[in-house]
């Protein structure tokens, strides 16, 4: 089987989520992976962000959390952020993953599992 049936079969999704800092970024991170909705994230400080809110251009500095999950784990993973979160509207984008190193993938179908405690 190679890599893109294996992770279209079992609907891997790669998450990116901005934070206002990495206070923010660590603290969901971690909970989400404590509950087993993501197999791991990587965080990546001091991002430039430009945006259209409140009817003007903003500026700030973010931090970016990217998350490998599976699909099944998607809606559940986005409420729990949107709990955790400080932004009144966050940013949670899953972009499925349509190859990977198969490997990986099975690590990822291992380690996600959307329907234990929390």
């Amino acid at each position: 089987m190679d890599s893109r049936e294996h992770s279209s079969q079992n609907g891997h999704v790669f998450v990116y989520i901005t934070a206002s800092g990495m206070e923010e970024a660590e603290r969901i991170s971690k909970a989400l992976i404590q509950e087993r909705l993501v197999a791991c994230t990587n965080i990546i400080d001091d991002v430039s962000a430009l945006f259209w809110w409140d009817g003007e251009v903003q500026s700030e500095k973010e931090v970016v959390l990217v998350a490998k999950t599976r699909s099944d784990a998607f809606e559940r993973l986005t409420g729990r952020v949107k709990e955790l979160h400080s932004y009144e509207c966050p940013c949670i984008i899953g972009m499925p993953i349509v190859m990977g190193n198969p490997d990986y993938l099975a690590w990822i179908d291992e380690e996600v599992r959307p329907d234990s405690a929390r």
